[in-house]
């Protein structure tokens, strides 16, 4: 079996030391990653300011997308974020569920929690709640959640089967998901591939757009439908890191590219297989 904790171990100690950098830092990288363009900003985020909800302070630049704006969250809903950072997808979807809701925010990283934490009792939330864990492991009891919400967080996990799989068990009898995530379409340089900052900066850790795709309807999801997809531009102050001139040309002349999408599919309401988790 594939050792995964090398990669984990990587994406722990490069997100917490994410949680001190300021926001136009994370947003000039690629989620965060150290390889920052001199002169583009918002290469990978979109813009949450108008959103209600949003809190500057819980706004790490990090996401790929607005998945609560299509999560379709209902007053009294319980929801999950994985991959919660400082907060800032936890307290927009706490507007749309009201005071009768509740949110529970994993996160794998420790400064992260602690931040998301103290900007939940800056703002008196007592129905936000982080927990510490692994997203191949989700920390909270089966068909708990009405909804499941993640922003740029799965192209960080190694075993995304695993992930989709405890969304699954998580998720209520005919409950959701809506999640933003990079995606890839052909592939990527081998220079790329193998650097390990760029696999922290949710590049290199993305999957095939058609893969990530059959791995939602293999885990018995119905109704799968892309909300939301773009196109990415990595800068060439940052490729030229990784790349020759000559390679970055051709990188730019490629069939296909680096995409961020927003997935939304449903869990059965009857189980479609076997599997006490699905």
């Amino acid at each position: 079996m594939k050792n995964n904790q090398p990669l984990k171990d990587l994406v722990k100690q490069k997100y917490d030391a994410i949680a001190l950098q300021d926001k136009q830092t994370n947003e000039a990288s690629c989620c965060g990653s150290g390889g920052c363009s001199v002169g583009v900003y918002n290469i990978m985020t979109d813009d949450y300011t108008n959103v209600s909800g949003y809190n500057a302070d819980a706004d790490l630049g990090l996401g790929c997308g607005l998945p609560t704006q299509f999560a379709q969250i209902r007053r009294g809903d319980i929801v999950i974020d994985l991959g919660s950072g400082a907060g800032n997808d936890c307290f927009v979807a706490r507007h749309e569920t009201g005071e009768t809701g509740k949110v529970i925010g994993i996160d794998f990283t420790p400064s992260m929690i602690a931040k998301a934490r103290a900007n939940a009792e800056n703002l008196g939330f007592n129905n936000v709640e982080f927990r510490q864990g692994d997203i191949e492991h989700i920390p909270v009891s089966a068909a708990v959640a009405d909804v499941v919400i993640s922003n740029c967080v799965l192209n960080l996990v190694p075993d995304k089967d695993a992930v989709f799989k405890e969304i699954c068990r998580v998720l209520k009898p005919g409950g959701h998901f809506s999640i933003s995530d990079i995606v890839l379409k052909g592939e990527l340089p081998v220079a790329i591939q193998h650097a390990a900052e760029m696999y922290a900066g949710c590049i290199s850790g993305a999957i095939q757009k058609e893969a990530y795709l059959q791995l939602i309807e293999k885990n018995c999801f119905v109704n799968i439908a892309i909300q939301k997809e773009k196109m990415i531009t990595v800068p060439d102050d940052i490729l030229t890191q990784y790349l020759s001139s000559e390679e970055v040309l051709q990188f730019r002349n490629r069939e296909g590219g680096i995409y961020s999408i927003t997935v939304y599919a449903e869990k059965r309401a009857v189980p479609c297989c076997d599997s006490e988790d699905c």
